[in-house]
């Protein structure tokens, strides 16, 4: 079958989705217009936007900027949300009669269909606009908005073809919950880039504008400046190095559609007998202590292994805590005392200690007798946490103290972190006693329904109480850095802090203990919710 025969079918199917997708329920259809429209507004104001800066100084570079971040995205996204559109699974049609090349054209097509071609083809119409100067400008510019905008179609349709095994199974499931990550991670990158604009100006991005440019799709907005500026060899060659861009990503897309539909997958191979490994003889179990904290500290990291919500919460605990210290002080209005951080996002770990376990938690409490059993179990747990958050912080604070050049103010800042972390270790203890919630395994919320003011008072009250409970330490530093007396006897704030963290620590696992071992009912039906 020829392309112009199948393109408008998979045009009215692309359609034919989209609608009885909004007929399924109504707070479906509502999140869906509510999305669509802001998503718009967006668009609209964007567009207004980067005309308004047509004829600004360094808007190109603004541009190239923008439209390359677009190109990312357009790369990323159906790795982190492979369920927003059905179409993107080519497996659905494997059993029909359809050869690629035709195919690839007619899903091309289909996929220019939606909020975000629509969303791209404003950005980049605006970004023409800003950049262009004379007519040569605005003819390159017809020619470079729909060849950047089939780059990204084809970008993210060969992308999610050469994964689609990856996406459809529950590993790729793992790595969509890690989506939040890349949100956080990417917030405090353009909160820290907002920041140097504003003191910088737009002409800080001309040096990576310079090499982005010939990097597609965002070349073919460079080729657009560069006819403006009559270096019509320069935005030939950009307009073709897009179009090798497309080429090329057709042919892969084309390529894995092949080998997709035509090559069995896993399901249809019998596999052989796997020899059974003896885990409790082998890796990091032989490190741990013996007994019963060695196997609670495995079966914790065992869960910021494989739980996809654990994961996720610590590597985004992980990444914030250092992007924010080691960016302020990159940008030189930073302080030792921001390494605190670090211990602060990793502590919170501790915090729901229970919920993570789910409605698997009533294996755990069969094992619970007496406080001791209980004392036993948080106290794994936390050594657990013990064993990444102490050498994480110290590794932070002396990366931020060598990158702020303030060796001396590195035993106080330690000091700080290690009370900080004991503080929230001792809190958290309590708070998973006293106010357990359930984290759904499914989709993206982190607190089951009708559980959010139970979080809320974990979370929250915890690390307040934990701040409180840090007060004498803090009063200590700045008791020491104001007697000038005191400045020979700063380094103290090290063992002190840490001695202090550690009896911080013990004194709330003891104090959470009882409260864990009578609470086992409420805790049980408290994190099974989800």
């Amino acid at each position: 079958m020829s392309a112009s025969a199948i393109t408008p079918v998979f045009v009215r199917l692309k359609l034919s989705l989209l609608l009885n997708g909004l007929r399924q329920s109504g707070g479906r259809k509502a999140a869906y217009i509510a999305s669509a429209v802001a998503a718009l507004l967006f668009a609209a104001l964007q567009l207004i936007g980067l005309i308004a800066l047509r004829g600004v100084d360094h808007v190109e570079s603004l541009a190239v900027l923008l439209v390359a971040v677009v190109g990312l995205g357009w790369a990323v996204m159906p790795l982190f949300f492979p369920g927003g559109d059905e179409t993107l699974d080519p497996t659905r049609l494997v059993m029909l009669p359809l050869r690629p090349r035709p195919l690839v054209r007619a899903l091309l097509v289909a996929s220019l269909v939606g909020i975000g071609p629509l969303f791209t083809l404003c950005l980049l119409a605006g970004s023409v606009i800003a950049v262009a100067h004379g007519g040569a400008a605005f003819a390159v510019g017809a020619l470079a908005v729909p060849l950047a905008l089939l780059v990204c179609v084809a970008l993210a349709r060969a992308v999610a073809v050469a994964n689609v095994r990856l996406l459809t199974s529950r590993r790729g499931r793992d790595l969509a919950v890690l989506s939040g990550l890349v949100i956080a991670v990417g917030a405090q990158l353009v909160n820290f880039g907002a920041q140097r604009l504003g003191s910088s100006g737009l002409a800080e991005l001309d040096g990576p504008a310079d090499v982005l440019r010939w990097l597609p799709p965002a070349s073919a907005l460079g080729a657009v400046h560069a006819a403006g500026e009559g270096s019509y060899g320069v935005a030939a060659a950009q307009l073709a190095l897009t179009g090798a861009a497309l080429a090329g990503l057709l042919a892969l897309w084309s390529r894995s559609l092949t080998r997709l539909m035509t090559s069995p997958d896993g399901s249809t191979l019998q596999g052989g007998e796997t020899p059974v490994r003896d885990r409790a003889s082998s890796g990091l179990a032989r490190l741990l202590p013996p007994g019963r904290t060695g196997t609670v500290m495995e079966r914790s990291l065992r869960y910021i292994r494989r739980d996809p919500k654990t994961k996720t919460a610590w590597v985004t605990s992980l990444a914030i805590g250092l992007i924010v210290p080691v960016f302020n002080a990159w940008q030189g209005t930073g302080s030792v005392y921001f390494a605190c951080f670090a211990a602060g996002m990793l502590g919170v770990m501790m915090y729901n200690q229970f919920g993570q376990d789910t409605s698997a938690f009533w294996m755990v409490a069969t094992t619970i007798s007496s406080a001791r059993d209980a004392y036993v179990e948080l106290r794994g747990r936390a050594l657990a946490l013990l064993l990444i958050t102490l050498p994480y912080s110290a590794l932070v604070t002396v990366l931020t103290t060598a990158m702020l050049g303030d060796w001396a103010r590195l035993p106080e800042a330690l000091g700080l972190s290690f009370a900080l972390l004991g503080a929230m270790l001792a809190t958290g203890a309590w708070t998973s006693a006293r106010f357990p919630y359930s984290i759904p395994q499914e989709g993206y919320k982190n607190v089951a329904p009708g559980q959010v003011g139970l979080a809320w008072i974990s979370i929250f009250g915890g690390m307040v109480a934990a701040a409180v409970l840090c007060v004498p330490v803090i009063a200590l530093t700045i008791w020491l850095n104001v007697d000038a007396a005191g400045h020979d006897l700063l380094w103290l704030l090290l063992p002190a802090g840490t001695v202090y963290g550690a009896a911080l620590a013990l004194l709330g696992l003891r104090l959470a203990a009882p409260q864990t071992a009578r609470r086992l009912p409420e805790i049980i039906t408290a994190v099974s919710k989800g």
